[in-house]
């Protein structure tokens, strides 16, 4: 009997060693943090993400680095997700790589308008703004602004065209992202077509049993007290799928002016808000104007944290404390 255990053991290791080494797994670029986290979560450890956007880096105005040029090209699948930078830079990947697929993770999504808001034109009837308090507003801004940022400024020169391109803080927008990395990963690895379909149905679950618990909590925020003033307006989507109103400070890639930060004074003390929210890749200096002036505070909220599912519960909070 050992000796039969000793034939079969051998027999074993030799068969064993005739097997072929698993494949190494599948290199995957994206733009930005948070589409690695869907893209990890679908693809497990089938997939090795790299994040072209470093932590902190405007997405809208990067420049990859001549050693991320070269280490795309290792990638198999390029996931692109319809922001700024993309416009110049995708052609030259794409030249880079020849082999390399680049997906439009945004393709499927109907884009919201980044319209300006109307500042200064929808104050409730029943708490008018006196002549005094405007003017007094407009002298606090207008002593605020540094030389040399007056009206039509560029802030470090992005602009958006028309369109919103942060589909990925929308949950809604972030499953038709998700439902597009999974049929690339499919096509582009068969083999794993189970696993990036369980990856995509336990990300999809998760982020449906997130959407309920969003439109619980502000379902319950009265309808008066739904607006937020942020600096960049990155939240749109969101704003939009929880019936929330975004009120920027900074309106398509321009800081405003002394009439502008005047109005949108009037316009936080007549809605009365409190809170004016920024995020780490931009200025927060005219965010500092609106809240000293209003007696109010900034905090900083992050669109380009990697952990999606947790920024989004940390940062609904924050809008919801706001909203008080």
């Amino acid at each position: 009997m050992k000796r039969l255990l000793c034939v079969i053991a051998s027999l074993s290791a030799l068969a064993l060693g005739c097997l072929p080494a698993l494949a190494a797994p599948l290199p995957v670029t994206v733009s930005i943090a948070p589409q690695a986290f869907f893209a990890k979560r679908i693809g497990g450890d089938r997939i090795a993400v790299t994040v072209m956007v470093p932590a902190g880096a405007d997405a809208h105005t990067f420049e990859p680095k001549p050693s991320q040029m070269a280490a795309l090209q290792k990638a198999r699948l390029y996931f692109a997700v319809g922001i700024d930078f993309e416009r110049a830079w995708l052609p030259r990947f794409a030249d880079v790589n020849k082999a390399m697929t680049i997906v439009q993770t945004d393709k499927d999504i109907v884009k919201i308008a980044m319209t300006p808001h109307a500042h200064g034109h929808d104050h409730d009837a029943d708490k008018p703004q006196s002549d005094h308090d405007h003017d007094a507003a407009k002298a606090d801004a207008s002593a605020a602004v540094p030389a040399g940022h007056e009206h039509g400024h560029d802030d470090d020169g992005h602009r958006h065209e028309g369109l919103d391109p942060h589909v990925w803080l929308g949950p809604s927008q972030v499953k038709i992202q998700a439902t597009a990395m999974r049929d690339a990963l499919i096509a582009a690895d068969p083999a794993g077509a189970e696993a990036y379909r369980a990856g995509y149905e336990s990300l999809s679950a998760d982020i449906n049993a997130l959407d309920k618990k969003l439109r619980a909590a502000f379902a319950a925020v009265p309808e008066g007290q739904r607006k937020f003033m942020v600096f960049h307006p990155a939240w749109g989507y969101f704003a939009k799928q929880y019936g929330l109103t975004q009120v920027p400070v900074e309106r398509e890639g321009k800081e405003p002016g002394p009439a502008q930060l005047a109005a949108l004074i009037d316009e936080a003390k007549n809605d009365r808000v409190r809170v004016v929210f920024v995020q780490p890749q931009f200025s927060d200096r005219n965010a500092e104007v609106v809240a000293k002036a209003i007696g109010g505070s900034v905090v900083g909220v992050d669109p380009m944290a990697e952990d999606w599912l947790a920024n989004m519960e940390k940062v609904a909070a924050a809008f919801q404390a706001a909203m008080k």
